[in-house]
């Protein structure tokens, strides 16, 4: 039996069309037809990633989103809207879904997305402790583990927001354009949304740069993209 994947919809022919689809693929699928049940499922089912509506009965997709952060599960979560509308997806981003897909969708691309989703949220968990770390300043990120701490301190991060971490740590002191880091961390085109980006880079100066007396880390070359490196104090 395949990956657990938790499908959250009120709407049933979305859910048997997904459910299917998701079978055909070969992950194992359970259901939830509101917002309070979701946030049951998950707890129950502890599914490796959440297919969630963003308009549900009881309590609303943006609000099973937030309490499952607030909670520190981070399942990946690939939000569905019913609008193309850019201030939903934003939101939804901006309280930790790791993607989202526009209705009426190709269950082609569900498909891909949670293909490509898990496949950059896995945790390798080797045999024997690795030793491999990286070192911008104060902040260490360990790949092998998903974990990062600045000071010595955890970073709470969603697996997204990780993983865009690690891409300009591998790339310290390149200037990243939006394009790239669109399609080396989340897989595939956005047709030129490069709000996610952005979103995305806010949250981890959120995080990293708390302490406005001292350097950022992330740097944005206007016209051209971000770079993560070295603090340096100005003179």
């Amino acid at each position: 039996m395949g990956r657990k994947i938790l499908v959250v919809d009120d709407e049933q022919p979305i859910v048997t069309l997904l459910s299917y689809n998701l079978e055909k693929a070969g992950f194992h699928v359970v259901t939830a037809h509101d917002g309070e049940e979701a946030l049951v499922k998950v707890a129950s089912e502890q599914p490796a990633l959440i297919i969630l509506d963003l308009m549900l009965p009881k309590l609303d997709g943006v609000d099973v989103c937030k309490r499952l952060r607030q909670q520190q599960i981070m399942t990946p979560i690939l939000m569905l809207t019913a609008r193309d509308d850019e201030f939903d997806k934003v939101l939804g981003l901006e309280l930790g879904a790791d993607d989202y897909m526009t209705k009426p969708f190709s269950p082609r691309e569900v498909i891909a997305r949670v293909k490509a989703i898990l496949r950059r949220t896995e945790i390798v968990q080797p045999a024997a402790e690795s030793s491999e770390r990286l070192v911008v300043g104060e902040l260490e990120i360990f790949p092998e583990r998903y974990e990062a701490t600045i000071g010595g301190k955890p970073l709470e991060l969603t697996p997204k927001e990780f993983e865009l971490l690690l891409y300009l740590a591998r790339h310290k002191g390149r200037v990243l354009t939006r394009d790239q880091l669109l399609s080396a961390v989340w897989n595939y085109e956005f047709a030129g949304d490069t709000r996610i980006v952005d979103v995305h880079i806010s949250h981890l100066r959120e995080k990293i740069e708390t302490d406005t007396k001292k350097p950022m880390y992330i740097k944005t070359v206007r016209g051209l993209g971000y770079k993560l490196e070295e603090p340096k104090r100005h003179e």
